[in-house]
């Protein structure tokens, strides 16, 4: 039997027996100083020794000496963990902690360990780790196991199942124990059956990917209920594959949402296709960048919170360039819509350029606070934190501008001049104020879209051009001018592009939507939901 293999039977008898060898039975300290006497070819059974005692300290020993830092000292050959302090040496007894300061490196002696040496320390301590109190260390203790899927690991993996509590390492346990009784050809059809069974209600692809590596007899009982399983947790698979795309459709979705709700109420109002509708969101995820920079400077307590500040600054920050762009340049435009779009398209390179300027051209990152970090794993879907927030971040959005448009005296306005220039001018509301505040709103819902944005990805001076397109795809969808449209748009252009992306790719499927909506308007010139009026039926 290999030394490794030796080791693991060893370390059966101390996590798998009935009564396991206590620290008292092994001489710790002797065993210990054994580490500095003989030859390295004889210090692999001392290292088996000083793992069977199941004392917690002997890890730290170990992992010194694989890591060429444990020394004894020359005087009386006693062992030390040793940290260098400039030229001397400071030393720690592994077994009292008693500290011994200011030691010349004359005065002791490493001892070594090699390669093969090392293996064994780190095969050992492997499966030492799984009585770890530290969870971390027995995930990776478990892992480790998985990967060697050596049959005499199993009692203590089987002993180890006995006493875990936490459900994701007990999963990868019941894991390895599979892949190890399936990989062995000398377990009974017994053991393997039961591992299949396991591995059928566990589910995943880990386990698909195991049960695929089987090799049976054909017709055999193991045969037949590996091929069983497989069915059963492919199509497991093929649900939560689908139920995952409407997720990743939905947040896609939400993400368009953003990014063209803006449009669709200047695009309705005032009828003009602002092309440098992108480089409003572009502006409101450069203000997140700047404001998180400036907390992290002058209040850094805050940077967790510096998102929440950035909300109404890049609000601000992008609404105030729109109502510049709409008073300086698209009112003298009106009615002229080729060099309205023109016009636009110039102010995007202008402002394009000017970030360039300002930021420099490479990608900045915003980082994202620890409330939207990580991810939330349901059943068999991975939902991460970031994307969630967006998601109902953009349903508020619409949910407080539908309130505008439909509570307040402002959004009557803007709902009567969408409907009916003219007849609005003749009834007093100042349609020019209308058509400022409007292209205001818009530009500054485009900018909290940059904020989203800038939480799923680099913030860029094209990051505006990657959604510009997608967003009037959307408005033309909806309904021009009308935010349940855009809504309904937005959910359903996402959902469709997620599910046509695995068949055609990500640049097909945006064509196939696009020959779609192309096809669609044929039919329906304004959209889903058109608005009503007389000037809008026109």
């Amino acid at each position: 039997m290999s030394l490794p293999r030796a080791l693991i039977a060893c370390l059966f008898f101390l996590f798998a027996a009935p009564v396991a060898v206590s620290a008292q039975e092994v001489d710790l300290p002797g065993s210990i100083a054994q580490l500095a006497q003989g030859k390295l070819k004889d210090r692999a059974a001392k290292v088996e020794i000083l793992l069977k005692s199941g004392d917690p300290r002997v890890a730290t020993v170990l992992n010194q000496l694989a890591e060429g830092t444990l020394y004894y000292r020359k005087s009386d050959k006693k062992v030390f963990l040793t940290e260098k302090t400039g030229k001397t040496y400071a030393l720690t007894d592994p077994l009292t902690g008693e500290e011994i300061k200011d030691q010349s490196k004359s005065n002791l002696k490493k001892i070594k360990a090699n390669n093969s040496l090392r293996r064994t320390i780190r095969d050992g301590l492997s499966l030492f780790a799984l009585s770890s109190s530290d969870p971390d260390e027995r995930m990776q203790a478990a892992e480790t196991v998985f990967k060697s899927k050596d049959p005499i690991a199993l009692p203590l993996i089987e002993a180890r199942l006995l006493k875990e509590e936490i459900a994701e390492i007990l999963s990868l346990l019941n894991q390895a124990k599979s892949a190890i009784v399936l990989s062995s050809a000398d377990m009974p059809d017994t053991a393997k059956l039961e591992a299949i069974s396991i591995l059928r209600t566990m589910g995943g692809r880990g386990a698909l990917t195991l049960l695929s590596a089987v090799e049976a007899a054909p017709k055999s009982a193991v045969a037949q209920a590996t091929q069983l399983a497989i069915t059963s947790i492919e199509r497991r698979l093929s649900i939560w594959d689908a139920v995952q795309n409407i997720w990743y459709g939905l947040s896609l979705g939400s993400v368009l949402l953003l990014a063209s709700i803006g449009l669709a109420i200047t695009f309705g109002v005032m009828g003009v296709i602002n092309m440098a509708h992108g480089e409003m969101v572009m502006i409101g995820a450069y203000t997140t960048f700047a404001v998180q920079q400036a907390v992290q400077i002058f209040a850094p307590g805050l940077t967790d919170y510096s998102l929440l500040l950035a909300l109404p600054a890049a609000f601000l920050a992008a609404g105030l360039v729109g109502l510049i762009l709409e008073r300086g340049i698209i009112r003298f435009l009106y009615g002229r819509p080729l060099e309205t779009l023109l016009a636009t398209w110039g102010v995007s390179l202008v402002l394009q350029q000017t970030v360039r300027t300002i930021f420099g051209p490479s990608n900045k990152e915003v980082v994202n606070p620890s409330w939207m970090s990580g991810a939330v794993e349901l059943a068999g879907l991975s939902l991460t934190w970031n994307r969630i927030w967006i998601f109902f971040f953009a349903l508020a959005v619409f949910g407080l501008l539908f309130l505008l448009l439909k509570r307040t005296p402002m959004g009557l306005q803007m709902r009567a001049v969408t409907q009916n220039r003219k007849m609005a001018s003749s009834m007093g509301i100042r349609t020019p104020w209308v058509d400022a505040f409007t292209f205001a709103l818009g530009s500054g819902i485009a900018g909290v879209a940059g904020v989203a944005l800038s939480q799923i990805g680099n913030v860029s001076p094209n990051l505006g051009q990657s959604y510009i397109i997608d967003s009037f795809m959307v408005v033309v969808f909806g309904g021009v001018g009308n935010l349940w449209g855009t809504l309904i748009g937005a959910i359903t252009l996402g959902v469709a592009n997620k599910f046509l992306e695995p068949f055609a790719g990500a640049v097909l499927g945006k064509i196939f939507v696009l020959v779609f909506i192309i096809l669609f308007i044929q039919k329906r010139p304004r959209g889903l939901f058109a608005l009503k009026g007389r000037s809008v039926e026109q």
